[in-house]
């Protein structure tokens, strides 16, 4: 007779665990045993060398159940207040349509997909952020368009540098309208600090030297709500051979003369109050538009218009030559993340709006404003700005704290400027009623004085006539089509379709770790106390977030063994930005200001060089031995080489070759004790957590891809999360903020460097997923979810070594977390490509894993802890099976030109007329017996990326090309 378990047994418990790592524990047991283990200890201590393991084991709470995290956290969000937020500053209240809501952000179709390097699997979003360009090209009135930067301050510091890469002069400074944001204006300083440009900041009318600068940013309108015609300003700079840029809203574009009309050469701004929840900063996505003449100097990827192999139109990531992964040290930008889920969200808000939809907003919004105006006038003060969107500055002398407070009283926020001046702004989410609260901060019996709409009548059109807009925009048929729900919910669904995200099947990318993003974790993104707070919302109000950030740091400092945390850094790269900053600054302090050396393997991370060089850093490329592994004698000798100049070594643990190096405290050794400081790479951080620390390894600092390790799910391109953490030493050097103080409590007088993103948590709604992921875990899942990871990996490995050769090993013939297979011999053996391999896998319905990095001709391959053994089974079975199919093509069995790897993938315009391969449509179509059938069927045959880079477009396509949609 069974043994009745215990009421304590019978609790829930921890049972997320098991919902997180999907091999059970019979699958365990059969893939340790193919490994020769007799436990999952056993085999972990094969793999990971005992000298770098972890002194002791995570002091982390223990595994909180779905139910019981989901209520903590909802107490810690209740400690939130969300007032009506009128503070402006690049952040304003929206309504998020909620058929996109439900069937974007909080649909794992969109949010678990990756980037669209492979453009095949990708045709929804692509085409998404096509329409998205095309937005952003129609309201900046400008002729090319990237698919979205970080975000607003982010991208005005890329236009910066683009600015100074293009221009001809030889001028140093970099102009700032001084009604600039104060955010922007503080990651413009840090950017232009390490690259060694003079900020100056005026007013471009008065202050403006053309002749001295390189560019000038002009807002438009200003951070006061001011708006100014900047014609006579533009073409001085042109004249002077410098380049205009101007920092601008959406929204405002409706009813301004757009930048490109003004002469601009640059647009930026952010595309936050399209839908995108205010979030407390982020994620949000920011726009960059120019001039067709700099769109191969333009940051930030662009989506293009190819055709594939029959002929039809396919989308695809266009200029991709320029991006920090290929062209390193000599890359435009080291930004990898975009933010293509929250562009998506505000592309599909412009479609479901239209331009109607949109002016009516942008109207109302601009009429509120000036019935404010005009009424506050009534009572006798001064509104200061004469030309305005959608913010006033008010003129209170020694009145702007007391009408602050009392507007707080009212559950209001509003600007706090100075003593004498408020500002004040309105969005589509402001109510009648809260205008009418509004007024009665102002005067007491406001109501009784004169009504909203008696007021109305009065109210006069504030931008003048020259700055009105005459031009149309977003023409385009998709921003017609699709206005009921119903034909937006289908529209949505047809994008979403056509990408293999994680709904679909395992993305097996090695370096990305394309992870379980669980339904528990995702959840709290939308909840009403984290995503409509205002980053700038006194703090007071947000003392849920402040607890996040607490408990978050402690849980990521305790992981990675760093004494401090900083949570800013919203992507990877800007993560090892922030990281390599604090290094230059804690050289600085020491008075070494020589140091400016940084090795880096050349097995390393595209970003690694770029972001070096970002950091005003110069790059010494370090070799790597025939396993892999970096070549500790050709590093003793340049760190010796560069003894007196060494600032950094930036090494990713375990290796980009997918293996742990034994030698890595040797190699961290060898550069302190030449003066460096060790950056180690973050992206392999699973393989890590419970197992080994980066602190004790000898890192002194350190970024955390949360997009990676930690949850967050990728979005197909973006957000991102790249925290980084420090020792001690490093702590002061943290970045910092100009709006928020005591963002970095540990810096002291001129310590911090600045700030890298435009709010001072970086993309703050997005971190509840990684506080809930290590909650549910705890300590003892997390170090399992870890030992899991390395199993899969080994298991994928040892299966598929006898067909396709594992390139690196470490010791005892075990790999990491990942694995590098093979392929550099196929080309001469058969006429195929490794290309050829990855669009095969499309048509067993898988996303290709990484290819040819970081060795060309290869395939790195990544599966995670989450993926099942099943799935695991699956993905060896199609590619031992394509191995077959290269073989026939080695033994001539198959046509070396006319096969099914060539040809791949197939689609289903295929079925239709006559076949016209030797080889049948069974093996095309449904090449993997003995698997349920759930097939994916790819949009697009192989796309054509030279055909799309040769005749570039970036617009979206004729109105025919949509009729199938709309069907």
């Amino acid at each position: 007779m069974a043994t009745r378990l215990t009421f304590a047994e019978l609790e829930p418990g921890a049972n997320f665990i098991a919902r997180h790592i999907g091999p059970d524990d019979t699958d365990t047991a059969e893939m340790l045993r193919s490994l020769g283990a007799r436990s999952l200890e056993d085999f972990i201590a094969k793999v990971v060398p005992e000298n770098i393991r972890a002194r002791r084991p995570l002091a982390l709470k223990k595994a909180m159940p779905e139910r019981t995290a989901l209520s903590y956290l909802r107490k810690m969000a209740d400690r939130n207040d969300v007032f009506v937020s009128m503070i402006g500053m690049g952040y304003y209240g929206t309504v998020t349509p909620k058929v996109i809501l439900r069937n974007v952000l909080e649909n794992p179709g969109w949010y678990t997909a990756y980037t669209p390097y492979q453009a095949e699997v990708s045709q929804g979003r692509l085409e998404a952020l096509l329409n998205y360009q095309q937005m952003i090209i129609d309201m900046t009135g400008l002729e090319i368009a990237n698919a979205s930067l970080l975000d607003e301050s982010t991208a005005a510091a890329e236009a910066m540098s683009m600015a100074k890469r293009v221009v001809k002069t030889t001028a140093n400074a970099f102009f700032v309208d001084r009604d600039t944001h104060p955010q922007t204006i503080g990651v413009i300083e840090t950017r232009a600090r390490a690259f060694g440009y003079d900020v100056v900041i005026g007013d471009p009318m008065k202050d403006l030297k053309p002749e001295t600068v390189f560019a000038a940013l002009l807002s438009y309108p200003g951070s006061s709500g001011e708006v100014r015609d900047f014609r006579g300003v533009i073409s001085k700079l042109h004249g002077a051979g410098a380049l205009a840029i101007m920092a601008t809203d959406l929204l405002a574009l409706a009813l301004l003369t757009p930048p490109g009309e003004l002469g601009a050469d640059i647009a930026i701004g952010s595309a936050q109050r399209f839908g995108v929840p205010m979030g407390y900063g982020g994620p949000h996505a920011a726009f960059f538009a120019t001039r067709d003449e700099y769109k191969r100097s333009m940051p930030g990827r662009v989506i293009g218009v190819s055709v594939d192999a029959e002929g039809h139109r396919a989308l695809r990531m266009a200029l991709q030559t320029r991006e920090q992964h290929i062209r390193r040290e000599k890359a435009t930008s080291n930004i990898c993340t975009a933010q293509v889920l929250l562009a998506v969200i505000a592309a599909m808000f412009a479609i479901y709006n239209g331009p109607k939809g949109i002016r009516k907003m942008a109207e109302r919004t601009h009429r509120m404003a000036e019935i404010f105006a005009a009424a506050v006038t009534s009572y006798g003060y001064e509104v200061v700005t004469r030309s305005y969107f959608d913010t006033v500055t008010i003129h209170a002398p020694g009145r702007a704290h007391a009408l602050w407070a009392k507007a707080k009283e009212k559950r209001i926020n509003l600007r706090f400027v100075d003593a004498d001046h408020l500002g004040v702004s309105f969005d589509q989410s402001v109510r009648r009623q809260e205008l009418e609260r509004l007024l009665t901060v102002f005067r007491t019996d406001a109501l009784e004085k004169a009504s909203i709409d008696e007021i109305d009548k009065g109210v006069k059109e504030t931008i003048p006539e020259p700055l009105r807009r005459t031009s149309s925009y977003l023409t385009h048929p998709v921003f017609s089509m699709y206005h009921s729900e119903t034909e937006m919910l289908r529209y949505l669904r047809h994008l979403q379709v056509k990408d293999v995200a994680l709904d679909q099947a395992m993305i097996p990318l090695g370096s990305c770790t394309m992870k379980l993003n669980a339904t528990t974790e995702m959840i709290p993104v939308t909840w009403r106390s984290f995503s409509m707070l205002h980053p700038f919302a006194p703090l007071e109000q947000a003392q849920g977030y402040m607890q996040l950030f607490e408990e978050l740091e402690e849980m990521l400092a305790e992981i990675t063994g760093f004494d401090a945390v900083s949570l800013q850094p919203n992507a990877g790269s800007q993560g090892e930005y922030a990281g390599l900053l604090a290094i230059r600054g804690y050289h600085r302090s020491r008075g070494d200001t020589q140091r400016d050396v940084c090795l880096i393997p050349v097995s390393a991370h595209g970003t690694n060089p770029a972001s070096a060089v970002m950091a005003g850093m110069k790059v010494v490329v370090v070799a790597c031995d025939e396993h892999g592994n970096v070549d500790v004698a050709d590093l003793k000798k340049k760190a010796e080489e560069h003894k007196d100049h060494l600032a950094a070594l930036m090494i990713t643990y375990p290796s980009t070759h997918g293996v742990f190096e034994t030698a890595i405290k040797e190699i961290t050794g060898i550069v302190h004790a030449n003066g460096g400081q060790v950056y180690l790479d973050g992206a392999n951080l699973n393989a890590q957590v419970g197992l080994v620390r980066p602190a004790e390894l000898g890192a002194d600092v350190c970024h955390m891809n949360l997009h990676k390790t930690f949850c967050i799910p990728h979005g197909g391109g973006g957000p991102g999360m790249g925290p980084i953490g420090v020792k001690a030493h490093l702590a002061p050097f943290l970045p910092g903020h100009g709006v928020v103080t005591g963002v970095n409590p540990a810096a002291g007088k001129d310590q911090s460097q600045g700030a890298v993103s435009a709010a001072p948590w970086g993309s703050a709604s997005i971190l509840p997923i990684s506080w809930t992921y290590i909650a549910m875990m705890g300590g003892e899942g997390l170090t399992r979810a870890t030992m899991m990871a390395i199993l899969n990996a080994n298991y994928i490995a040892r299966r598929l070594d006898p067909h396709f050769p594992v390139l690196y090993k470490g010791p005892g013939g075990f790999v990491a977390h990942e694995c590098i297979i093979d392929l550099r011999w196929l080309k001469e053996r058969t006429g195929l490509s490794v290309e050829d391999v990855a669009k095969r896998l499309v048509d067993y319905g898988f996303h290709a894993p990484t290819m040819s990095f970081p060795v060309p001709d290869t395939l790195m391959i990544e599966p995670t802890e989450s993926e099942s053994k099943r799935e695991l089974d699956r993905f060896c079975d199609a590619m031992i099976e394509i191995r077959k199919e290269i073989a026939e093509v080695e033994e001539g069995k198959a046509d070396k030109l006319d096969n099914v790897l060539k040809n791949a993938p197939h689609t289903h315009r295929l079925l239709l007329g006559d076949w016209k391969h030797p080889y049948s449509k069974e093996k095309a179509f449904f090449p993997l017996k003995g698997y349920p059938n759930d097939k994916y069927w790819p949009p697009v045959a192989r796309v054509d990326n030279v055909f799309g880079d040769r005749n570039l477009v970036c617009t979206c396509p004729p109105m025919a090309n949509y009729m199938e949609a709309a069907e």
